[in-house]
């Protein structure tokens, strides 16, 4: 990514979020400008600075042979709500991109799932590294999986 994508991820929010149906517009609009995250169809519920919200829905599309939702849709859920949380965070003049991720598994993931990330909001575009952690829970308030992604930020180029 060479530009920065906060004011867009906050122009779109803002522009769609409050309207009948925008969330979900906005959700594909992120599935489309990023396809393999919008593979798992996630919709984002809240998205404001150092806070993400997103859902994803157990599915046959997102399924292993275990009944439950695949490991790697998890993380890519997870991807979702650390990036788009700090994404929407960052200062106009800076960029960002995933360097790591570490997930881990606690439990089958079932039904409706709800990710959340909460960050730091970085005051600067300086170069540097940056944790961001998330968790998904399901809809009985269970952790089924936690995530540390490493995000490296610094300055539009």
């Amino acid at each position: 990514m060479n530009q920065s994508i906060g004011p867009y991820l906050r122009g779109n929010w803002q522009r769609f979020s409050n309207k009948p149906g925008g969330k979900w517009l906005f959700s594909r609009i992120i599935g489309f400008t990023v396809p393999y995250t919008g593979s798992i169809a996630a919709n984002v519920v809240l998205l404001e600075p150092g806070y993400g919200k997103i859902t994803l829905r157990e599915r046959r599309k997102v399924s292993n042979h275990l009944q439950s939702v695949h490991a790697i849709a998890l993380a890519n859920l997870s991807e979702m709500v650390t990036g788009l949380t700090l994404l929407n965070s960052l200062p106009d003049n800076a960029r960002a991109i995933l360097t790591s991720i570490q997930i881990q598994y606690h439990k089958k993931a079932r039904g409706l799932l709800t990710a959340e990330c909460v960050c730091e909001i970085p005051e600067n575009n300086t170069e540097r590294e940056m944790q961001v952690s998330g968790e998904i829970k399901n809809e009985v308030g269970e952790v089924v999986a936690t995530a540390t992604a490493t995000w490296r930020i610094g300055p539009e180029k």
